[in-house]
């Protein structure tokens, strides 16, 4: 229970983050019985961040903040490049373009300076998981779950029915 209290936490604030304010005690029971009938809800795993300059980004992270980065990663079945920046007990993806097709394009071209574009919360079981979300009327981007940054399955569930924020769940 306490590791559910604590995701819930970071979802509550996460939502409160992003503008939602009637994010209750009773919608953070019904979250957690959900989550408990089918699958888990796991930790908090990293949040997302389009860059436009990867190099500047990395950099940042590395040479002024003192963190430990990853080295670039293509990701082509995602349209992506990612440095991951580790944190101890969580860690921030870098996102950059890979190609002009990348999903990225169209965030940086609204977002000329990048910003936060996900969050990644883990989960015991993504097809339980995403089972549940679809029955929940929650969309997902995709039918199936692909192999993501960490070599696992993953899945983006639509910003517009999770509060405004993107939301890729991840199998432990």
């Amino acid at each position: 229970m306490t590791s559910t209290v604590r995701v819930l936490g970071i979802i509550g604030r996460t939502l409160a983050a992003s503008g939602c304010r009637q994010f209750s005690c009773s919608s953070i029971q019904n979250i957690k019985n959900v989550a408990d009938k089918v699958w888990k809800l796991g930790k908090f795993n990293h949040v997302a961040i389009a860059v436009p300059n990867l190099e500047k980004a990395t950099s940042f992270y590395r040479d002024v903040l003192g963190a430990k980065v990853s080295d670039t990663h293509p990701q082509p079945e995602h349209g992506v490049y990612t440095v991951f920046v580790e944190l101890g007990n969580s860690k921030i993806e870098l996102l950059h373009p890979l190609g002009e097709k990348s999903p990225i394009v169209n965030f940086l071209e609204k977002n000329k300076n990048g910003g936060m574009h996900h969050i990644c919360l883990e989960v015991s079981n993504i097809h339980e998981a995403i089972k549940e979300v679809k029955a929940n009327n929650i969309r997902t981007l995709g039918n199936e779950p692909k192999i993501g940054a960490h070599g696992k399955l993953v899945m983006f569930l639509h910003p517009k029915d999770c509060n405004g924020t993107l939301i890729e769940l991840e199998e432990e």
